[in-house]
Protein backbone atom coordinates (compact mmCIF):
# COMPACT_ATOMS: atom_id res chain seq x y z
CA UNK A 1 0.00 0.00 0.00
CA UNK A 2 2.99 2.90 0.78
CA UNK A 3 4.72 1.58 -2.15
CA UNK A 4 2.04 2.38 -4.40
CA UNK A 5 1.40 5.83 -2.66
CA UNK A 6 5.07 6.18 -3.58
CA UNK A 7 4.70 5.06 -6.49
CA UNK A 8 2.05 7.64 -7.49
CA UNK A 9 3.54 10.66 -5.34
CA UNK A 10 6.46 9.95 -7.38
CA UNK A 11 4.72 9.69 -10.89
CA UNK A 12 2.66 12.78 -9.97
CA UNK A 13 6.11 14.90 -8.18
CA UNK A 14 9.07 14.39 -10.55
CA UNK A 15 11.73 16.69 -10.33
CA UNK A 16 14.57 15.90 -11.72
CA UNK A 17 12.01 15.89 -15.06
CA UNK A 18 10.97 19.23 -14.48
CA UNK A 19 14.65 20.64 -13.84
CA UNK A 20 15.79 18.84 -17.12
CA UNK A 21 12.87 20.00 -19.17
CA UNK A 22 10.87 22.20 -17.20
CA UNK A 23 12.33 25.14 -19.46
CA UNK A 24 10.40 23.57 -22.42
CA UNK A 25 7.27 24.00 -20.80
CA UNK A 26 8.11 27.53 -19.94
CA UNK A 27 8.49 28.56 -23.64
CA UNK A 28 5.37 26.73 -25.39
CA UNK A 29 3.32 28.70 -22.44
CA UNK A 30 4.59 31.74 -23.99
CA UNK A 31 3.77 30.85 -27.43
CA UNK A 32 0.39 29.96 -26.36
CA UNK A 33 -0.27 33.20 -24.58
CA UNK A 34 0.55 35.14 -27.55
CA UNK A 35 -1.30 33.08 -30.12
CA UNK A 36 -4.30 33.35 -27.72
CA UNK A 37 -3.60 37.67 -26.73
CA UNK A 38 -3.19 38.11 -30.50
CA UNK A 39 -5.87 36.60 -32.01
CA UNK A 40 -8.64 37.48 -29.75
CA UNK A 41 -7.74 41.08 -29.14
CA UNK A 42 -7.62 41.38 -33.28
CA UNK A 43 -11.15 39.57 -32.87
CA UNK A 44 -12.32 41.68 -30.66
CA UNK A 45 -11.53 45.05 -32.80
CA UNK A 46 -13.15 42.57 -36.09
CA UNK A 47 -16.29 41.99 -33.45
CA UNK A 48 -18.21 45.48 -33.92
CA UNK A 49 -17.82 45.78 -37.31
CA UNK A 50 -18.85 42.24 -37.51
CA UNK A 51 -21.98 42.83 -35.29
CA UNK A 52 -22.99 46.15 -37.63
CA UNK A 53 -22.69 44.17 -40.58
CA UNK A 54 -24.79 41.17 -39.19
CA UNK A 55 -27.29 44.25 -38.06
CA UNK A 56 -26.82 46.34 -41.28
CA UNK A 57 -30.34 46.92 -43.21
CA UNK A 58 -28.55 46.31 -46.69
CA UNK A 59 -29.42 42.66 -47.25
CA UNK A 60 -25.88 42.25 -48.80
CA UNK A 61 -23.88 43.08 -46.17
CA UNK A 62 -26.37 41.22 -43.62
CA UNK A 63 -26.03 38.15 -45.53
CA UNK A 64 -22.55 38.22 -46.37
CA UNK A 65 -21.97 38.64 -42.43
CA UNK A 66 -24.30 35.76 -41.59
CA UNK A 67 -22.59 33.23 -44.01
CA UNK A 68 -18.85 34.50 -42.63
CA UNK A 69 -20.65 33.95 -38.87
CA UNK A 70 -22.57 30.65 -39.67
CA UNK A 71 -19.45 28.70 -41.13
CA UNK A 72 -16.95 29.57 -38.43
CA UNK A 73 -19.51 28.84 -35.53
CA UNK A 74 -20.60 25.65 -37.40
CA UNK A 75 -17.27 24.28 -38.62
CA UNK A 76 -14.10 22.18 -36.59
CA UNK A 77 -11.66 25.08 -35.60
CA UNK A 78 -9.28 21.77 -36.41
CA UNK A 79 -10.29 21.73 -40.37
CA UNK A 80 -10.05 25.54 -40.66
CA UNK A 81 -6.51 25.40 -39.21
CA UNK A 82 -5.98 22.78 -41.83
CA UNK A 83 -7.35 24.74 -44.34
CA UNK A 84 -5.13 27.58 -43.69
CA UNK A 85 -1.76 26.23 -43.25
CA UNK A 86 -1.94 22.98 -45.46
CA UNK A 87 -4.29 24.74 -48.26
CA UNK A 88 -1.91 27.90 -48.37
CA UNK A 89 0.65 25.27 -49.90
CA UNK A 90 -1.77 24.52 -52.46
CA UNK A 91 -1.71 27.95 -53.78
CA UNK A 92 1.88 28.86 -53.05
CA UNK A 93 2.06 30.40 -56.24
CA UNK A 94 -0.38 32.96 -56.12
CA UNK A 95 0.48 33.74 -52.47
CA UNK A 96 4.16 34.28 -53.62
CA UNK A 97 3.39 36.62 -56.60
CA UNK A 98 1.10 38.76 -53.76
CA UNK A 99 4.12 38.52 -51.52
CA UNK A 100 2.13 36.56 -48.85
CA UNK A 101 3.90 33.19 -48.72
CA UNK A 102 6.35 34.75 -45.88
CA UNK A 103 3.22 35.27 -43.97
CA UNK A 104 1.67 31.50 -44.77
CA UNK A 105 4.56 29.59 -44.46
CA UNK A 106 4.72 30.39 -40.65
CA UNK A 107 3.28 27.82 -38.63
CA UNK A 108 2.68 30.64 -35.79
CA UNK A 109 1.04 33.24 -38.16
CA UNK A 110 -1.32 30.36 -39.57
CA UNK A 111 -2.39 29.85 -36.37
CA UNK A 112 -2.82 33.38 -35.34
CA UNK A 113 -4.66 33.56 -39.05
CA UNK A 114 -6.71 30.88 -37.92
CA UNK A 115 -7.62 31.47 -34.69
CA UNK A 116 -8.42 35.33 -35.54
CA UNK A 117 -11.35 34.50 -38.12
CA UNK A 118 -12.54 31.80 -36.08
CA UNK A 119 -12.66 34.08 -32.65
CA UNK A 120 -14.18 37.20 -34.46
CA UNK A 121 -16.94 35.06 -35.71
CA UNK A 122 -17.60 34.33 -31.54
CA UNK A 123 -17.33 37.87 -30.19
CA UNK A 124 -19.39 39.03 -33.17
CA UNK A 125 -22.23 37.82 -32.42
CA UNK A 126 -21.92 38.08 -28.54
CA UNK A 127 -21.22 41.92 -29.64
CA UNK A 128 -24.34 41.58 -31.77
CA UNK A 129 -26.52 40.16 -28.79
CA UNK A 130 -25.09 42.72 -26.31
CA UNK A 131 -25.80 46.01 -28.21
CA UNK A 132 -29.52 44.71 -29.18
CA UNK A 133 -29.98 43.90 -25.69
CA UNK A 134 -30.20 47.08 -24.66
CA UNK A 135 -33.14 48.89 -24.68
CA UNK A 136 -34.36 51.01 -27.64
CA UNK A 137 -36.24 53.61 -25.45
CA UNK A 138 -33.42 54.56 -23.44
CA UNK A 139 -31.24 55.65 -26.90
CA UNK A 140 -34.50 57.23 -27.94
CA UNK A 141 -34.62 58.96 -24.74
CA UNK A 142 -30.77 60.23 -25.14
CA UNK A 143 -31.29 61.24 -28.81
CA UNK A 144 -34.18 63.09 -27.80
CA UNK A 145 -32.13 65.10 -24.67
CA UNK A 146 -29.68 66.26 -28.20
CA UNK A 147 -27.00 63.97 -27.80
CA UNK A 148 -24.90 63.12 -30.28
CA UNK A 149 -24.67 59.62 -31.76
CA UNK A 150 -20.90 59.21 -30.12
CA UNK A 151 -22.00 60.36 -27.23
CA UNK A 152 -25.08 58.14 -26.81
CA UNK A 153 -22.82 55.08 -27.49
CA UNK A 154 -20.46 56.36 -25.40
CA UNK A 155 -22.71 57.18 -22.01
CA UNK A 156 -25.59 54.86 -22.88
CA UNK A 157 -25.53 52.03 -25.01
CA UNK A 158 -21.72 50.86 -24.32
CA UNK A 159 -21.16 50.62 -20.90
CA UNK A 160 -25.09 48.56 -20.51
CA UNK A 161 -23.58 45.81 -23.73
CA UNK A 162 -20.15 45.54 -21.74
CA UNK A 163 -21.45 44.64 -18.85
CA UNK A 164 -23.76 41.83 -20.95
CA UNK A 165 -20.91 40.92 -23.08
CA UNK A 166 -18.31 40.76 -20.45
CA UNK A 167 -19.02 36.84 -19.43
CA UNK A 168 -19.55 35.54 -22.97
CA UNK A 169 -16.02 36.89 -23.48
CA UNK A 170 -14.60 35.46 -20.68
CA UNK A 171 -15.90 32.22 -21.57
CA UNK A 172 -14.29 32.57 -25.57
CA UNK A 173 -10.96 33.47 -24.29
CA UNK A 174 -11.14 30.66 -21.66
CA UNK A 175 -12.18 28.52 -25.00
CA UNK A 176 -9.43 29.96 -27.04
CA UNK A 177 -7.15 28.85 -24.27
CA UNK A 178 -8.37 25.39 -24.36
CA UNK A 179 -8.60 25.67 -28.49
CA UNK A 180 -5.13 26.46 -28.72
CA UNK A 181 -3.41 22.96 -27.71
CA UNK A 182 -4.76 22.35 -31.63
CA UNK A 183 -1.80 24.37 -32.54
CA UNK A 184 0.51 21.85 -31.77
CA UNK A 185 -0.93 19.69 -34.77
CA UNK A 186 0.83 21.40 -37.70
CA UNK A 187 4.08 21.71 -36.16
CA UNK A 188 3.90 24.35 -34.13
CA UNK A 189 6.08 25.07 -30.15
CA UNK A 190 3.55 25.84 -28.16
CA UNK A 191 2.55 24.44 -24.92
CA UNK A 192 1.01 21.44 -26.22
CA UNK A 193 3.78 21.06 -28.80
CA UNK A 194 6.56 21.42 -26.39
CA UNK A 195 4.89 18.78 -24.11
CA UNK A 196 4.71 16.38 -27.35
CA UNK A 197 8.46 17.15 -27.65
CA UNK A 198 9.88 16.41 -24.31
CA UNK A 199 7.23 12.90 -24.35
CA UNK A 200 8.66 12.03 -27.42
CA UNK A 201 11.88 12.09 -25.79
CA UNK A 202 11.38 11.02 -22.42
CA UNK A 203 8.19 8.91 -22.55
CA UNK A 204 7.22 10.00 -19.38
CA UNK A 205 3.41 10.29 -19.05
CA UNK A 206 3.40 12.75 -16.50
CA UNK A 207 4.91 15.71 -18.75
CA UNK A 208 0.50 15.72 -19.98
CA UNK A 209 -0.03 15.59 -16.31
CA UNK A 210 2.15 19.08 -15.94
CA UNK A 211 0.83 21.06 -19.14
CA UNK A 212 -2.85 20.35 -18.26
CA UNK A 213 -2.06 22.01 -14.45
CA UNK A 214 -0.78 24.59 -16.43
CA UNK A 215 -4.23 24.82 -18.87
CA UNK A 216 -5.92 24.83 -15.42
CA UNK A 217 -3.43 27.69 -13.94
CA UNK A 218 -4.50 30.21 -17.39
CA UNK A 219 -7.94 29.48 -17.09
CA UNK A 220 -8.47 29.77 -13.45
CA UNK A 221 -6.40 33.20 -13.34
CA UNK A 222 -8.50 34.37 -16.57
CA UNK A 223 -11.81 33.66 -14.66
CA UNK A 224 -10.51 35.06 -11.56
CA UNK A 225 -9.80 38.34 -13.32
CA UNK A 226 -12.97 38.16 -15.37
CA UNK A 227 -15.04 38.35 -11.87
CA UNK A 228 -13.23 41.40 -10.57
CA UNK A 229 -13.71 43.30 -13.63
CA UNK A 230 -17.89 42.53 -13.72
CA UNK A 231 -18.14 43.71 -10.30
CA UNK A 232 -16.14 46.62 -11.32
CA UNK A 233 -18.94 47.09 -13.97
CA UNK A 234 -21.66 46.23 -12.14
CA UNK A 235 -20.83 48.44 -8.88
CA UNK A 236 -23.62 51.15 -9.70
CA UNK A 237 -26.24 48.04 -9.60
CA UNK A 238 -28.23 47.93 -6.33
CA UNK A 239 -28.70 44.51 -5.12
CA UNK A 240 -31.87 44.23 -2.84
CA UNK A 241 -31.24 41.46 0.29
CA UNK A 242 -33.80 38.53 -0.03
CA UNK A 243 -34.77 39.78 3.99
CA UNK A 244 -35.50 42.95 3.03
CA UNK A 245 -37.94 41.80 -0.15
CA UNK A 246 -41.85 40.99 1.77
CA UNK A 247 -44.09 38.60 -0.07
CA UNK A 248 -47.22 39.55 -0.54
CA UNK A 249 -50.77 36.80 0.03
CA UNK A 250 -51.60 35.10 -3.91
CA UNK A 251 -53.85 38.13 -5.81
CA UNK A 252 -57.58 37.28 -7.22
CA UNK A 253 -55.75 34.93 -9.92
CA UNK A 254 -53.61 32.91 -7.41
CA UNK A 255 -50.58 34.79 -8.17
CA UNK A 256 -48.39 36.23 -5.31
CA UNK A 257 -45.99 39.59 -5.98
CA UNK A 258 -43.11 40.94 -4.02
CA UNK A 259 -42.56 44.44 -2.91
CA UNK A 260 -39.96 46.33 -1.69
CA UNK A 261 -40.88 47.30 2.16
CA UNK A 262 -39.31 51.19 1.30
CA UNK A 263 -41.69 51.70 -1.47
CA UNK A 264 -44.40 49.69 0.41
CA UNK A 265 -47.34 51.81 1.50
CA UNK A 266 -48.96 51.63 5.09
Amino acid sequence: MLQSLADMLGFVVNLDLLQSWGYRLLDGTKVTAEVVLISCGIGFLLSYPIARARMARNRVVSTLSLCYATFFRGTPLLCQLYLVYYGAGEIRPFLSSLGLWWFFRDSFYCCIFAFTLNTAAYQGEIVRGALQSVPKGQTEAARALGLSRFQIARHVVWPQAMLVALPPFGNELIGMIKASALAAIVTLLDLMGQTRFVFARTFDFSIYLYAALIYLAMTQAISALWRVMERGLSRHLVRVPEAAVIALPAGKKGQGAALDPLRAEP
